[in-house]
């Protein structure tokens, strides 16, 4: 990589800006939790009135001289601020503080780095922060600023950038056909399920909703769940059996979060994409968080950004366990048809009724019936147990097998068409109803 990131624990003044409009601001505890995270030490937090922005430094230059002095006070190590920085705002503060300045899209850049554990991962995370970096690379070559020409002196510094913005392009075109020749590998595995007719069933949400910790509740997996933001960042796939519907391939995603860098929504598109092909959505809400409403409206953000926003979704509100008198439950709309699940990860408490709503929804063309068989079938008959979709057997007066079957259709079709039969013509000739 281009980058070295450091190992956390550095000082850091945290700059946030206040009394912007709803649209464009950002919620200061998050921010914290951002920097601690990262693995910050935050040793003073400015609030900024946005009143006074400035083209040159964002904020007023009284307010830059009272957080340089501040930065000497603390021996600040750096200055985050809780805003998008241009690389000139960038620049002309880290020149003022004499320190290093980061904004917040380098800060989730820099947590996604430490968080990534794949190759893939890796990869994608290189490939924003070279992005990134890429309209930053004059900040390496400031001291080049004071040799003002002269035989000798003007060409290196213009040499030297041209070099490094050379070799971003071509890293960063090698990350991408690597990616894409993941993103099609993908593709291949989504198009087997499909023809093993396997429903994919992905988790999205806001960071630290617990999605991770309910995928290790319902998949008895140890993927790493953590109190923090962005503990998850490598998808993670697991196939599950479920009642009355069979097997499942359920998805854990990266978490969403307000104002998503469009880079890391661009880079991450491969992962994403695992929501955007699936047939039903776990939408994991923190059902004790105050701002899970604001929340909620940034996850259908970033589900529209990837065109997944008109999948068929089931809402499940996690972390019961941290309110008082709500129980576990299913909430339905008019038709009956599950809407929202309330449940706990943490505890187990509400799985069942997930996993029965999952059923449901996704096994809304189930075949109920009794299925005659012969008995030169009999290779058929052991199918259908060995999926667990007998629910009871008898025999008729010809010997012949009567199979009281539970299970998807598309299922049954495809058993039946293994055996040279006419699906269609198989139920209506065997299936007394």
């Amino acid at each position: 990589m281009f980058f070295e990131r450091h190992e956390g624990g550095e000082r850091a003044i945290l700059v946030h800006l206040e009394g912007q409009d709803s649209e464009a601001s950002e919620d200061p505890q998050e921010f914290q939790e951002l920097a601690m995270s990262a693995g910050a030490d935050m040793v003073a937090f400015f609030s900024v009135p946005s009143s006074r922005l400035t083209a040159k430094y964002l904020i007023g230059s009284g307010k830059v001289e009272e957080l340089r002095d501040q930065v000497k006070a603390v021996e600040a190590d750096l200055v985050i601020f809780n805003h998008t920085l241009t690389p000139s705002q960038e620049r002309n503060l880290e020149r003022a503080f004499e320190c290093r300045v980061l904004d917040r899209t380098g800060l989730i850049l820099d947590i996604f780095a430490q968080r990534a554990r794949t190759h893939e991962g890796k990869l994608q995370v290189e490939l924003a922060q070279l992005d990134h970096m890429s309209t930053r690379l004059v900040r390496g070559w400031t001291h080049l600023e004071r040799q003002k020409g002269g035989i000798g002196l003007r060409g290196p510094g213009e040499t030297q950038l041209e070099t490094d913005r050379r070799l971003l392009r071509v890293r960063i075109r090698q990350i991408k056909q690597k990616l894409e020749k993941v993103r099609s590998q993908r593709e291949q595995a989504r198009r087997g399920r499909r023809r093993a007719d396997i429903p994919s069933v992905s988790l999205v949400g806001y960071t630290n909703a617990g999605k991770s910790t309910l995928f290790n509740a319902v998949t008895t997996s140890q993927v790493y769940a953590a109190d923090q933001l962005f503990a998850t960042l490598d998808p993670t796939l697991r196939r599950i059996e479920l009642d009355d519907l069979g097997p499942i391939v359920l998805a854990d995603t990266v978490g969403f979060i307000r104002h998503l860098p469009h880079k890391l929504v661009e880079a991450f598109r491969a992962t994403l994409e695992e929501s955007s092909n699936s047939d039903l959505l776990l939408h994991v809400i923190d059902a004790h968080e105050p701002e899970r409403m604001a929340q909620i409206e940034q996850v259908q953000n970033v589900l529209q950004e990837i065109g997944a926003h008109e999948l068929p979704m089931l809402e499940v509100y996690n972390k019961l366990d941290l309110l008082e008198g709500v129980e576990p439950q299913i909430q339905r709309d008019g038709d009956g048809k599950p809407v929202r699940v309330w449940l706990s990860a943490r505890e187990g408490r509400g799985l069942e009724l997930l996993r029965q709503a999952v059923a449901e929804l996704l096994g809304d063309d189930l075949f109920v019936g009794i299925l005659q068989l012969p008995q030169q079938l009999g290779r058929l008959r052991a199918q259908f147990f060995a999926l667990g979709a007998v629910q009871n057997e008898g025999y008729d007066e010809q010997g012949q097998s009567l199979l009281s079957v539970r299970l998807p259709r598309v299922e049954l079709n495809r058993l039946v068409s293994r055996e040279g039969l006419e699906p269609q013509a198989f139920i209506e000739q065997h299936t007394l109803q």
